[in-house]
C-alpha cells in the first residue's frame, strides 16, 4: 500500500509540476509556436480545464496565474490528503511495519 501512496505522489507532482510551468512559460510570454511551449500550455489548460473561468482577469497571463495556480494547489492538496489516507489505511493493515518514508 505504501507503493500506492509513493505513487500518487509521484503522479500529482508531475502534474503541478506541468502545470507550473506552463503558468511560468505563458506569464513570461514564451512563443506560442514553440513545440515545446504548445506541449506544455496544451497539457496545463488540460489539467486546469476544471479551474478555467474560476476568475475572469483583464489579463490572460492574470487569468492563467490565478486559475491554473489554483488548479496546482488543489492537486496538491487533494494527493496530499490520498496519500496520508492510504498511510494511514497501510498503518492500521499492518503494511506500516517497512521504515521506508513515503
Amino acid at each position: 500500500m505504501l507503493m500506492l501512496a509513493r505513487l500518487v505522489r509521484i503522479v500529482a507532482s508531475v502534474v503541478v509540476g506541468i502545470i507550473v510551468i506552463a503558468i511560468v512559460l505563458v506569464v513570461l510570454g514564451a512563443s506560442q509556436s514553440n513545440g515545446i511551449v504548445e506541449l506544455f500550455n496544451d497539457a496545463g489548460s488540460w489539467l486546469a480545464g476544471p479551474f478555467k473561468g474560476l476568475f475572469n482577469f483583464d489579463s490572460r497571463k492574470l487569468d492563467v496565474a490565478v486559475n491554473w495556480g489554483l488548479a496546482a494547489v488543489v492537486y496538491s492538496i487533494v494527493a496530499a490528503l490520498i496519500v496520508r489516507l492510504i498511510v494511514s489505511a497501510a498503518m492500521r493493515h499492518g503494511g506500516g511495519r517497512h521504515t521506508s518514508r513515503v
